[in-house]
């Protein structure tokens, strides 16, 4: 059942499947009228529109997959479907081109005031003076976050000859040179140079906030911000207090702490800002991809019994996940414990599988490792389905070792983080 207008690329190969009886509403339900549309449905597509409650998920006594065509799965009741067993999945790759291409857009919309410009000759003005802008050339973009979005926002940026700075605790040095970025070790350092700053991370507690009051300070004055990521990592009454000030010249925001925001929204009444309704995955291609992408996950599990981006579950057949279960629990557990002792940046990381550890399956185990080891940055962004790829991202060597060393225990595993000549290890069984 496909409960949200989805491209119709992905709703056709749905119902090219003669396994499959698909059917699309034509508007949007309330949980009410949910209720007993879903009762036969064995998976339900959404966007961001449609509420997949608990009781609608109780309701649907066949259910077996929810598919969210996009990334953010605030819409579904995801602690509901994984007591269901119901597989929740998402497309999170689907938008990363519209989301870097809007915000080098946005960039440079607010670098040469064409927001404006464009109301003043519309209102029939012609005041050119009043419009003047800066070159993105030769400047200084301070890049916050370098995972996917990040990485393509660089590359347009050092196409029209800027010096693109970065600041990821994650991002390896490798990934760094072929990105052909700076790394700079703190916030600080990215503050003092850069000449445009944006924000590509999740919204974590780390990031909730981080460009408040006490960031704008140590920023060259003159600053423009730009935030195509996510509401709240920008302190917006902040915000305005700087751009007041003639602290930070302008800024160009897509995403709100609350959307869409208050009447009293203290930036909608600022030339300096460009304020857009949350348009990163609003493209034609970026919703076809998504559509066609989700299309795709959910007939691959409903006729093969595949697995792909789940955020609730892992790649497993219930036998098999009754046996791992234990070294799943063990494995996140001591990724989180060597993400804390560890350094941030870090090139390689060493799973060591010893006993009867290496009889069963490694690579959902390494994936829970990974899950434990990078979630306190990335978030909920990061699940077992797309673990890998967020290490890959980083620049972050992965390797499975299997020992046959004598110990005093039966199964193990043992974890070691290089950075540089740096090591740190911990162990568990």
């Amino acid at each position: 059942m496909v409960c949200d207008p989805v491209s119709p690329k992905g709703i056709e190969l749905l119902k090219q499947r003669p396994e499959l009886n698909v059917v699309t509403l034509d508007k949007k339900h309330s949980e009410a009228e949910l209720l007993p549309l879903v009762r036969d449905a064995v998976a339900l597509v959404v966007r961001s529109e449609t509420k997949i409650t608990r009781a609608v998920i109780e309701a649907a006594e066949r259910l077996r997959v929810v598919g969210r065509a996009g990334v953010g799965v605030d819409n579904v009741d995801v602690e509901a479907a994984t007591e269901r067993g119901v597989v929740v999945m998402n497309t999170p790759g689907g938008n990363t081109i519209s989301t870097a291409e809007l915000t080098f857009s946005m960039m440079a919309a607010m670098a040469r005031k064409i927001p404006q410009a464009d109301a003043s000759v519309k209102a029939g003005e012609w005041n050119r003076k009043a419009f003047s802008g800066t070159e993105l050339y030769n400047k200084t973009l301070g890049i916050i976050g370098m995972g996917r979005i990040g990485g393509e926002v660089a590359k347009r940026a050092i196409a029209f000859g800027m010096r693109v700075i970065a600041h990821d605790p994650y991002l390896s040095m490798a990934r760094a040179k072929a990105l052909q970025v700076e790394v700079v070790e703190s916030l600080d350092d990215l503050y003092a140079q850069a000449d445009f700053i944006t924000v590509h991370t999740p919204l974590t507690d780390e990031t909730r906030n981080l460009l408040n009051a006490a960031a704008f300070a140590k920023m060259k004055r003159g600053v423009r911000l730009i935030n195509c990521a996510r509401g709240g990592i920008i302190n917006e009454a902040d915000l305005a207090a700087a751009i007041e000030s003639g602290q930070v010249a302008g800024a160009a925001l897509d995403v709100y702490t609350t959307e869409p925001p208050p009447p009293d929204f203290p930036l909608r009444k600022l030339p300096q800002v460009v304020l857009t309704p949350h348009l990163g995955a609003s493209t034609k291609e970026a919703q076809d991809n998504v559509g066609i992408e989700i299309a795709e996950q959910i007939v691959d599990f409903l006729i093969n019994g595949a697995i792909r981006n789940a955020v609730n579950m892992p790649s497993l057949d219930a036998k098999t996940y009754a046996l791992v279960k234990p070294y799943l629990n063990l494995g996140e557990k001591l990724g989180r414990l060597l993400a804390q002792v560890a350094p941030k940046r870090n090139d390689r990381l060493v799973i060591t599988f010893g006993g009867k550890a290496n009889d069963i399956p490694a690579d959902p185990i390494t994936r829970s490792v990974l899950l434990g080891f990078l979630s306190q940055s990335a978030g909920s962004d990061v699940n077992l389905v797309n673990v890998r790829a967020k290490a890959a991202a980083r620049g972050l060597l992965v390797e499975e070792v299997h020992s046959n060393d004598s110990t005093d225990y039966n199964e193990w595993l043992h974890l070691a983080a290089f950075s540089g000549s740096q090591k740190v290890s911990a162990g568990g069984t």
